[in-house]
């Protein structure tokens, strides 16, 4: 059976309710810190596969780092982005949880429930 991996802030509630509920349901997942130990860029374009999303569907566009940066700009490349996104990982919505070549986004928490039964 392959590990459950979750990239994970203690500092969100959302990412403290979907941890609960792996752990409520058997699950011990390995816990990616990934504020203090940022995704690769080769990590991240990896999670963004798993996910079936764009890397532009996982940022947080309410953190001041999107406006600064400009990120809105649909000119940027997705090379300059994904460079960015590496640099500033809070830009990245949280939790993700993974399983072997898939990912789900723990927003809704609820998303973790459906994700456990698949």
């Amino acid at each position: 059976m392959e590990p459950f991996i979750i990239y994970h802030n203690p500092q969100c509630s959302k990412s403290r309710k979907a941890l609960m509920l792996l752990k409520e349901n058997g699950v011990n997942p390995e816990i990616i810190y990934y504020l203090d130990n940022p995704p690769t860029l080769v990590e991240l374009k990896g999670l963004v596969n798993k996910l079936d999303l764009g890397l532009r569907d996982i940022l947080r566009i309410s953190e001041p780092e999107y406006s600064e940066l400009l990120l809105s700009n649909e000119s940027l490349s997705e090379e300059m982005l994904f460079d960015i996104v590496c640099k500033h990982p809070n830009l990245i919505q949280r939790p993700i949880i993974i399983r072997g070549n898939r990912a789900v986004l723990g927003r809704p928490p609820e998303n973790v429930l459906s994700f456990l039964k698949n």
